[in-house]
């Protein structure tokens, strides 16, 4: 790696720390916000088309950034993930695969973080933590070899799709916003996990596959309300 290619992921991950990340894709709106004639062009503007949720009650907004403040959380997670498995392996192929990955993350992280300022509310306050302690699993799981690396990644979009049906259910229903973010990050998500298997990716032991889901609930746990 070179040192450009190590300034530009250093540079990544200190924007997915302090939560200034750039999106490729505008930002999901509800079907209603974006319907009724309008152009292709109009989705430029989506970013700028989520309103302050004011029809949800105070209990409801605090649920709901509860939930958001999470799964900006898994988003910081997966650069720090993608980003470690990049450097671990030697693959060109796999590089580019987890560099475009990382990409679509990165929109999840910056709508996640738009999303949160709308219900006036803060990312985890643990960020840096989550952070490391991503990189630091991306790493070891790379160093088994790119078939276990790509198993992972796999598994990891797995649970984060069956974590995401969960928010799915659990938003408030008057909270559209919060719920076209969270469905488009789940088709993303799925489409990762099969990238990933189609690969080559191993199913990882079930040991290993629970207590990545013992992580996930402490973490997710505590991300809801720090």
């Amino acid at each position: 790696m070179t040192l450009d290619d190590l300034i530009t992921e250093f540079d990544r991950g200190l924007r997915s720390v302090t939560g200034v990340s750039r999106m490729t894709r505008p930002m999901p709106v509800p079907p209603a916000q974006s319907s009724g004639g309008e152009s292709a062009e109009s989705t430029d503007s989506a970013e700028t088309m989520t309103p302050a949720a004011t029809e949800l009650t105070q209990a409801e907004r605090a649920h709901a950034a509860g939930l958001m403040r999470v799964n900006h959380v898994g988003e910081v997670c997966a650069q720090a993930l993608y980003q470690a498995q990049k450097l671990a392996t030697r693959s060109s192929t796999l590089k580019a695969a987890f560099e475009q990955a990382a990409r679509e993350e990165e929109d999840h992280l910056a709508w996640t973080a738009r999303r949160l300022q709308a219900l006036d509310a803060r990312p985890s306050l643990l960020n840096p933590l989550w952070y490391a302690g991503a990189v630091a699993i991306g790493l070891a799981a790379g160093r088994f070899g790119d078939k276990v690396s790509l198993g992972f990644m796999a598994e990891t979009e797995r649970q984060v799709e069956h974590h995401l049906d969960g928010h799915l259910e659990s938003l408030p229903p008057a909270d559209l916003e919060s719920r076209a973010i969270v469905e488009q990050m789940r088709a993303d998500e799925i489409a990762h996990a099969k990238a990933a298997a189609d690969a080559g990716g191993v199913e990882l032991p079930l040991p290993v596959r629970a207590l990545m889901r013992t992580v996930s609930k402490i973490m997710t746990r505590t991300a809801y309300y720090i």
